[in-house]
This record gives structure tokens, sequence and C-alpha cells, in this order.
């Protein structure tokens, strides 16, 4: 009687112990669908910071559809996008003060406006659409955007000697910098 007790009281502690650890289980943190990424490079002789979450295509038709055209558009997903330069930069023949800046961007078939925005650190959209005030806007430049060499199946943004692009799905968008 004394081992069918103890039995007992042993697969009911083991039943307790996996019942619990697969209801911790449910609280493990899982990635994110758009993660945090972050790019760094020099133009010249400003540090250029990009800090993005970067989406995927997960074959979804993205210009136009899933990022509307002719609509202000936070230039990544979750937070504003931001971008960061230590030194004042010309960005398509206008002058960028040092600083931190929030990125969105209005996509269209044919020329795209960027908008360098200083507020930052605010939720990229609200049911409104793209988050942020006109009145902070320091600066918007017109670019033109151009097939790219590959398929991005995930958003990046680069920094090279010329300034910074942003690439995703089968399009790039080149921004000038000197």
């Amino acid at each position: 009687m004394k081992t069918l007790k103890s039995s007992f009281l042993l697969l009911t502690a083991l039943f307790f112990l996996t019942t619990s650890a697969s209801v911790f289980a449910q609280d493990a943190v899982k990635p994110k669908a758009s993660p945090a990424a972050a790019v760094t490079g020099k133009v010249g002789n400003a540090t250029i910071t990009i800090n993005y979450s970067s989406p995927s295509v997960k074959g979804r038709t993205i210009w136009g559809e899933l990022v509307p055209y002719n609509k202000a558009w936070r230039a990544g997903a979750n937070e504003a996008t931001t971008f960061t330069t230590d030194k004042d930069i010309v960005i398509e023949g206008k002058t960028l003060k040092a600083g931190k800046y929030s990125l969105f961007a209005i996509p269209s078939e044919k020329d795209w406006q960027i908008i360098f925005n200083s507020q930052t650190g605010q939720w990229g959209t609200t049911r409104q659409g793209a988050n942020f005030d006109p009145a902070n806007t320091v600066l918007t430049v017109t670019v033109t955007p151009k097939k790219s060499a590959k398929m991005n199946e995930s958003l990046q943004y680069v920094v090279n000697a010329k300034g910074v692009s942003l690439l995703w799905e089968n399009l790039e968008v080149p921004i000038a910098i000197k």
C-alpha cells in the first residue's frame, strides 16, 4: 500500500512538473516578424547610422500594395526609422544639420519624397497613417528609384561613399549624400 501511494505521488509530481514546463514554454519570446536592424557607414567625413526594423517580402506585392503609393510610409516596420549623422551633410543638394531624425518616405512609381523629421522615438504608424508631425519636417528631397541588381527578401539600408540606398524586393532607392 505504501508503494502504491509513493508511486501515485511520484506520478502526480511528474504530471505537474511536465504540465508547468509546457505552460512556461508558451511564454517564450518569439522573434519579431520584422527584426531590428542597423547600418553605419561613412560618407565623406560624416558617420551615418540608420536604425530600422526589417520586414520581409514573404510572397507579397510590396510597392503599391503593402506600401501604398502617394502616402507617407515609415521607411521600415514597427518604430519609426531613424537617421543619424554626426556632421552636417548635403542630401540631394540640400543641407541637413548633424543630428538624429526620423526617416519617412512617400513612394510613387516615378519618384519618391524622402522626409527627415526632427521628431524621433515614436511608433512608425497610427490608424491615420505615418506617425510624424509635418511641422517638424526639417528636409524633404526627391529621389528616383530603380530596379535593384537582385531580389532582396528583407528590407535593408546600405551606406556607401555615394550616400544611402534603401533596398527591398526588386527596388533600390538611392539617396545621394555629400
